[in-house]
């Protein structure tokens, strides 16, 4: 495999993990999900990644954060770091397939949102917003999140318009949501 070839599977395995912590420096109500995330990656071995991102979070833009990281890390770094300063060079969700790190956040979100929480249900609207310009699998993510926040866990009903991938992630998501109305 050709570095380029390399560099984008990596930013397509971790596209979510970038996206969540841009979108999170631009819309703060966002932080708790994302340190959820982050504490599962410290957990899974990334406690560099982790620290290294954290930085971010805090402010700092200088490049040589990605000093001391492994390839991997440096990759992802240099991907937000890029993509605070150019939107446009972000991995695009569409093109994900990583349902691990999405399907737990939206779980958690609807989950809240079915709840009664305000600021989530809010925070699901925003992104079902952004979603459906996205096309694709994304907009019909967004079009069965009110289901899913109502209740239904019909793989085949929320399924309907979806690819291969948006399957995978709607099943993550209703795994997830499983595992929240066990507790």
């Amino acid at each position: 495999m050709s570095a380029p070839e390399k560099n984008e599977q990596i930013l397509q395995t971790h596209a979510s993990l970038i996206l969540a912590v841009v979108q999170t420096i631009h819309n703060p109500e966002l932080k708790q999900h994302l340190d959820q995330v982050l504490q599962q990656s410290a957990e899974n071995g990334w406690q560099a990644l982790v620290n290294v991102i954290n930085k971010i979070l805090a402010g700092n833009r200088d490049q040589a954060l990605i000093n001391g990281l492994d390839e991997e890390d440096a990759i992802i770094v240099d991907s937000i770091l890029r993509g605070l300063q150019d939107p446009e060079t972000l991995p695009k969700t569409e093109q994900t397939g990583d349902a691990t790190q999405a399907a737990p956040m939206f779980a958690r979100l609807i989950d809240e949102a079915r709840r009664g929480n305000h600021n989530s249900l809010s925070i699901l609207g925003s992104m079902a917003e952004q979603m459906s310009k996205a096309g694709g699998d994304m907009a019909s993510l967004s079009a069965v999140l009110k289901d899913m926040i109502d209740g239904e866990r019909d793989v085949d009903k929320l399924c309907t318009r979806m690819g291969p991938q948006g399957e995978s992630l709607i099943t993550q998501i209703l795994s997830e949501l499983a595992k929240l109305d066990l507790h």
